[in-house]
């Protein structure tokens, strides 16, 4: 398939009405900025086309039906005005009509219409075919009120942010969906004989002719109290509307028993069934099944520490950045999983608002998604040599020659960030000089330069490194904190896998709160005397493990 369009927007006319005399419309400012980053993107000027007009009338109707087949992608900007819009239904059911035509909606795990939430609306009241399909929150929820508050480009500081992070998501999924359509001429889109809704559902696991969708455990602590309030649940709701959305099965998909010996063994059967565990902590310290001490929240935490032990299996751990909470217990578990570095094991622990989680869970799932593709391009790569050269293959596997296939040298690098407040920028040397000695790739801090590009290599440091080491020297205790928290949130900068291990090497000069120093958080490396590297042999052995 050839396509005259990259993008068609579909809206209701009246969510493209400025509330002020003089300023543009929400959908005018939103598809000028689409156009310029996707073709910031894309290397080219890309082909956005909406109808400003929306006329309502048959030649309209006609024009319309005639252009969508040449369109590539649909962007339906949900409202409640849409929702109860015939001509945008119309626009959605004639480009999915269309698409089926020309061999389907699907292509891969992806699905050519995009869907804008402008302004919330429950998915009951939304068009069957979008219900479960991709979504990106243009809104954010006020924790006091619980109403919703659209992001746009003349907003406060922070919902500016957030709209343009979202629109920068929205941007790279566009060009990852516009380049593979190309590269493929259309062939990757998997054809269908059924009727629109079921065209438009989401891909069962093992279904023929795709990729098994990925499973997913969600254990959100905040759905697990039937008393929880409104604002409590709706971080839970949210996420798992979200991963539905993306045709992932989310576990449990039922109510957990009530008592213990059942509630265990359906937490173990949903975590083995799983490739990633989701907790999303909040305010109720949740149910306490029969028979049990712990609540289903503090359990399914620790049999996902069980399951990760095993090797492979990462885990994300949401806490509010705002946290409002006079349970003891439930503070108590809290404050394991920021300071108890047996929980933080392999985990993704962020304290942030919740939309930044979001964004982390998702860019998780699409880095996860690419190496599985990369991962089986590579293998049918593997096995076409294989086939094409049996006798020289035998020949290396006999000889013990690895030519040609395994990690880099590079991918084999265990990468060690050493964190150091300004003041201490050469104190570090011996320390990173021994360690480099050891093999190890280290990093230290960049200190000179413009702010912003400061941050964003310390952020990108966070990111790639395998083991993070605090040096506690000049900078105080306070530093040490905003430190930790950093690392914390480090999820967020695009890390793809977990930290291995964190430790804060007390350096010199002492002091009395360095004597008293103490935490679960890290391991703690007193070296307030002259320089031992005895004293690293701890962490140098589990960055070898």
């Amino acid at each position: 398939m050839s396509f005259e369009n990259d993008v068609f927007i579909s809206y209701a006319h009246i969510d493209d009405m400025a509330l002020m005399e003089g300023q543009k419309g929400w959908i005018s400012s939103f598809h000028r900025a689409l156009d310029i980053r996707l073709g910031q993107l894309l290397g080219r000027p890309p082909s956005i086309w909406r109808d400003p007009a929306l006329q309502g009338n048959e030649v309209f109707a006609d024009r319309l039906v005639e252009r969508l087949p040449g369109v590539a992608i649909l962007v339906s900007v949900i409202s409640p005005r849409y929702v109860k819009s015939d001509w945008c239904l119309r626009e959605l059911h004639e480009f999915i009509k269309a698409a089926n035509r020309l061999g389907g909606v699907r292509v891969g795990h992806k699905t050519r219409v995009f869907k804008i939430i402008k302004t919330p609306v429950p998915l009951e009241q939304q068009d069957p075919d979008i219900q479960h399909m991709l979504g990106y929150d243009f809104f954010t929820t006020d924790s006091h009120t619980g109403r919703p508050k659209e992001l746009s480009q003349g907003g406060d500081a922070e919902m500016q942010r957030l709209y343009w992070a979202k629109l920068d998501d929205l941007a790279h999924d566009l060009t990852d969906l516009i380049e593979e359509l190309e590269a493929n001429g259309g062939d990757t889109v998997v054809p269908s004989s059924a009727g629109r809704s079921s065209e438009m559902a989401p891909i069962e696991p093992g279904a023929p002719g795709v990729t098994s969708a990925p499973r997913v455990t969600s254990a959100p602590s905040v759905t697990s109290d039937p008393a929880r309030s409104a604002e409590a649940e709706a971080p839970a709701a949210l996420a798992k509307a979200e991963l539905l959305t993306q045709g992932l099965l989310v576990l449990p998909d039922q109510p957990l028993p009530l008592v213990i010996d059942q509630c265990e063994l359906a937490i173990r059967e949903a975590l083995d069934r799983s490739m990633l565990s989701i907790h999303l902590v909040g305010r109720n310290y949740g149910i306490v099944p029969e028979g049990a001490t712990q609540s289903m929240i503090v359990i399914q935490n620790e049999f996902a520490i069980e399951r990760a032990a095993a090797g492979g299996y990462p885990r994300l751990i949401w806490i509010p950045d705002e946290l409002d909470c006079d349970d003891d217990r439930q503070l108590k578990f809290i404050e394991d999983l920021q300071n108890d570095t047996r929980i933080q094991q392999g985990a993704d622990i962020l304290q942030t608002p919740f939309e930044e989680f979001k964004a982390a869970m998702n860019r998780r799932l699409r880095d996860d998604e690419k190496e599985k593709a990369a991962a089986a391009a590579a293998a049918a790569a593997a096995a076409a040599a294989a086939a094409a050269a049996p006798a020289a293959s035998t020949a290396a596997a006999v000889d013990g020659e690895t030519t040609g296939s395994g990690p880099d040298a590079e991918d084999k690098l265990v990468r060690v960030y050493i964190i150091s407040d300004r003041r201490d920028e050469e104190a570090p040397a011996a320390l990173s000089d021994y360690l480099y000695d050891q093999g190890f790739e280290v990093t230290l801090p960049v200190f000179e330069g413009d702010e912003a590009q400061v941050r964003k290599d310390h952020e990108e440091n966070l990111s790639v490194c395998d083991a993070v080491l605090f040096y506690y020297g000049e900078g105080n205790e306070l530093w040490l904190r905003q430190k930790l928290r950093e690392v914390q949130k480090s999820a967020a900068f695009g890390r793809k896998k977990p930290i291995v291990t964190k430790a804060i090497y007390v350096a010199p000069p002492d002091s009395p709160s360095k004597a008293k120093f103490r935490t679960r958080e890290a391991m703690v490396i007193d070296q307030r005397a002259p320089f031992d590297p005895a004293a690293l042999s701890e962490f140098i052995g589990q960055l070898h493990s």
